[in-house]
């Protein structure tokens, strides 16, 4: 995978409004996918920082999430 896809999909699983979804959308990744490329990424201080922040997020999850909106590098909106 390209460096720039990689810090494009770390960027949105960061953002609180990107659900896990959208980056499935852009980059077929599923959010098991996301967690180990963000654990491979990442010092294990930020990835764990991060996984405290996401765990139960709702806006990380279209399903119990009110919010469709997502940046696309690609000009596709969900």
């Amino acid at each position: 995978m390209l460096e720039k896809n990689i810090d494009r999909i770390i960027e949105m699983a960061w953002e609180d409004r990107t659900p896990f979804e959208a980056i499935n959308f852009q980059f077929g990744l599923k959010e098991n996918d996301v967690r180990i490329i963000m654990r491979n990424e990442m010092k294990k201080s930020s990835f764990i920082m991060w996984r405290k922040r996401v765990k139960g997020r709702k806006t990380k999850h279209l399903k119990t999430s009110n919010s469709f909106r997502f940046k696309s590098t690609n000009q596709k909106f969900f």
